[in-house]
Order: C-alpha cells, then sequence, then structure tokens
C-alpha cells in the first residue's frame, strides 16, 4: 500500500490532476513537499512512494531532494532558516547577518539548536537580492519570506516562532 497516498488522498489526486498523465512525473516536487509537511524531511518510504505514483525510479526522486534546499533527507530543526548569502546579498551585508545570527543562536552554520526548534543554514539565491539580507523560514507546511533584516528583527521572527511552538506543545498536554 502507498503510505503517501493513503495519508493524504485528495492531495495527491489534486496534485497529479494538474498534471497530463503522460506526464506524471512533473508532480514530483509538489510530492516531495506534501510528504515532509508532517515529519519535516523527506523518509526513505517517501521517496518509494513518489516513485511509484510518478512510475519513476527511486534514484530520480532521491536525485531531486539532493539537488534542492528546500527538501531534507533527514530530521533537522522544526524550522529551518535559510539566508541567502549570495553575491547580491554578501554585499548588502548578509555574511555579517549569518554570522551574528548563528552567535546569537548559539549555533553554527548547519546546525540545530539543543531545543530542535530551529536549523540553520546558508543557501544561495532565495530570490530576493534587491532586500538583503534576507531569510526565509521553512517549517509547518510553509515557507515565510523575511527581507530587509536585522539581527533584531530576525530574533524577533525567531521569539515569535518559539512562543507559536510553546503554544501548540501547551495545547497538546
Amino acid at each position: 500500500m502507498n503510505a503517501l497516498r493513503a495519508q493524504y488522498p485528495e492531495e495527491v489526486e489534486r496534485i497529479l490532476a494538474k498534471y497530463p498523465a503522460e506526464r506524471k512525473r512533473s508532480a514530483v516536487m509538489p510530492l516531495l513537499y506534501l510528504a515532509q509537511r508532517a515529519e519535516g524531511y523527506i523518509r526513505a518510504q517517501d521517496l518509494r512512494d513518489i516513485a511509484e505514483i510518478c512510475e519513476i525510479s527511486i534514484t530520480d526522486v532521491a536525485s531531486i531532494v539532493g539537488f534542492y534546499t528546500l527538501y531534507y533527507d533527514q530530521p533537522l530543526g522544526r524550522y529551518h532558516i535559510q539566508v541567502c548569502t549570495d553575491l547580491p546579498c554578501a554585499l548588502r551585508g548578509a555574511e555579517d547577518f549569518l554570522r551574528q545570527l548563528s552567535e546569537k543562536l548559539g549555533i553554527g552554520v548547519g546546525e540545530t539548536t539543543p531545543d530542535g526548534l530551529f536549523h540553520l543554514e546558508e543557501v544561495k539565491c532565495i530570490g530576493a537580492c534587491h532586500r538583503a539580507p534576507v531569510f526565509q523560514v521553512q517549517g509547518d507546511g510553509e515557507i515565510v519570506f523575511h527581507e530587509n533584516q536585522t539581527v533584531e528583527t530576525a530574533l524577533a521572527v525567531i521569539e515569535a516562532l518559539r512562543e507559536q511552538a510553546r503554544a501548540a506543545k501547551g495545547e497538546q498536554a
């Protein structure tokens, strides 16, 4: 049984309906995003399920996960903070912004906070060079861009996410 189809039957069908039957492999990326939504990363079973749905090899699906920075093949933090340091952003202070943010979070780039909430990444080009420093937060099934940032405004975003996580945890107790 295909676990992804079983868990999200309507959403899988809605995604597939966007593509002609002979081009269903085009649904790989939205299906990966759907699979990643619950756990925050793509599991081996998800690769098999998506390969089956799209009628392609598991290797083809895994290569997409490996190429794109929005997909993860292992658990990291609940929220993935991706700071762009491409040349235009670097010219607007992104490298210093990333360094300071890393210090304030108490983790290095590529690391996750001890509470498991935040994973800090350096990425190239998220399409907002003219509004750098810029970062995006991927988590809880969405991606939110934050432009024209300072370390203080970024920390406010992070604190709001911490509060949101605390509230969600309190609701489950």
